[in-house]
Parts: structure tokens; C-alpha cells; sequence
């Protein structure tokens, strides 16, 4: 899937543009990563690329058609999106869980039919969590629900799919099991665009990277050339140092601060 975010921006009031000149192109099997401090519009910009909030001005388009003008049931076929946390009111297996992202492909009253069930089971696969089919959703750790969310968006058929911040709550070993099976996906021919406030998961996993600062995406391109110190200091107001690793891999690490006038008791 191609899609293309044109000239976006979006305001809550007249006063403010929270978004301003947005322009993004995403192919089949980019990992895209949203970087920006708090505030700057990562979630907005989501919500507005996946279609749930309408931009003030510009547009977006997947394989060249107006997404905005695509029927909601049009839009779930063809973009998922993963929520940065998600509470279960019921107790549904991780089957069922996956098995809702059929939604758009049933009619008002319809029921989940051979071919469902064969699409949820391959999905589920796809992810790595068959043990989990029979497991309550409500049981598993959040690492394995960002993994049963994904598959659900690919039972939906998405060929791209929108993360919000995915790994913000999880220890290092869920984030790269949740980030693996995104690079692999991708490998594989599905895009994604993901929100972070993790450069170093830019540069292990990412394809593309784009820094919004003050509503704006005007730092954008490989996460090798894009990540910089100065990049970096400008979107989050503070010293970082990039660093080489033996296998040759760069690490982005935070440079200490002192204060130069310690507190006295």
C-alpha cells in the first residue's frame, strides 16, 4: 500500500494549529517512525492519517484514493490501528479478541464464517501466538495483547497499520518481541507507522523516520542520516550522544547533566 499524507494540518481551536504542513509517504514494507517530544501532535497526526479525525486542511491518500472519502468499512479493510493500551471490559479469548478485526467484512447481522476462522488462524500464526488462541485476553501480559492487537488488525486485512506509542509500557525483552514482529511483517510487505519516544527502536527497526516539532515534520528521512545529535537536541531540548556499537549498530544515549550549583542542606 502506498499512502501519502499531503500538506496536513489540524486545529482543536482557531487559535492554535496543533498540526501545520504535514507531508508523509509511506510504501509497502516501511516501518515509519513518528518522533517528537510530548505534545507535539504524534497522536493527532495518527488519528488523523488512520481517518478518525478530519484535518483541517491537506489530505491523505492510500493507492491515490482520498481517504477521507472511503466508507468506514472501506477504510478497516485497508488501515488497522494498534492503541497504546487497551482494557478488555470482557474476559474474550485472544481467539475472539483477533476474530472482532473481521468486523468490516461481515454485514450488520452477519456471523464469522469457514474463512474467518481460517484468516484468524493464520494471523494468529503470523504473530507467534498460538499458545495464547485459548488464553483470556484479560490474562496476558501487555506485551502479548500488543501482539494479539496486531494480529487483529491484520484479520482485518490491513495492509497498513498505525501504533500508537505500542511498547511504552513494556520491559526491553516485550518491546523487541512487539518490534520483531513488526520488522518481520514489514519484511514481509506491510507497512506501519509508529509513534516513540525510542530513537534507538528508529534505528534498529525503522525504515523512515520523521521528527515532529511544533506541529511540523520538516526533519524526515533514513533513521542513519535523519538521527543526529542536533536532531535530537532540537526535538527534545537536551544533549544526546550517538554512539558506535562493536557490531557496528548506533545507540542513541542521553549526556548526563550536572548541575552546576548543587543543592546545599
Amino acid at each position: 500500500m502506498n499512502l501519502i499524507t499531503s500538506q496536513l494540518a489540524f486545529a482543536y481551536s482557531p487559535e492554535r494549529e496543533i498540526l501545520s504542513s504535514v507531508t508523509l509517504s509511506l510504501g509497502p514494507g516501511d516501518v515509519m517512525f513518528i518522533l517528537g517530544a510530548n505534545g507535539t501532535g504524534k497522536t493527532t497526526l495518527v488519528e488523523c492519517m488512520s481517518g478518525l479525525r478530519l484535518p483541517l486542511r491537506g489530505s491523505v491518500t492510500i493507492d491515490g484514493q482520498n481517504l477521507y472519502q472511503l466508507s468506514v468499512r472501506t477504510r478497516a479493510q485497508n488501515i488497522g490501528l494498534v492503541p497504546q493500551m487497551h482494557e478488555p471490559v470482557f474476559a474474550f479469548t485472544v481467539e475472539q479478541t483477533v476474530l472482532m478485526g473481521r468486523a468490516p467484512h461481515l454485514g450488520l447481522f452477519g456471523r464469522p464464517s469457514r474463512q474467518d476462522h481460517h484468516v484468524v488462524g493464520e494471523v494468529i500464526e503470523a504473530v507467534g501466538i498460538q499458545h495464547l488462541r485459548h488464553r483470556a485476553y484479560t490474562k496476558i501480559s501487555g506485551g502479548e495483547r500488543q501482539l494479539a492487537l496486531i494480529a487483529r488488525g491484520l484479520a482485518q486485512g490491513a495492509q497498513c497499520l498505525f501504533m500508537d506509542e505500542p511498547v511504552a509500557h513494556l520491559d526491553p525483552h516485550h518491546q523487541h518481541d512487539v518490534m520483531s514482529v513488526v520488522r518481520q511483517l514489514a519484511d514481509e510487505g506491510f507497512s506501519f507507522v509508529v509513534t516513540s519516544h525510542l530513537p534507538n527502536h528508529a534505528l534498529l527497526y525503522g525504515d523512515w523516520v520523521a521528527f515532529l516539532t511544533d506541529g511540523r515534520a520538516d526533519v524526515q528521512g533514513t533513521p542513519g542520516t535523519t538521527i543526529t545529535e542536533q536532531t535530537l537536541k532540537v526535538a527534545y531540548d537536551m544533549d544526546f550522544e550517538i554512539v558506535e556499537g562493536s557490531t557496528g549498530s548506533r545507540a542513541v544515549l542521553p549526556r548526563l547533566y550536572r548541575n552546576p550549583n548543587p543543592m546545599t542542606w
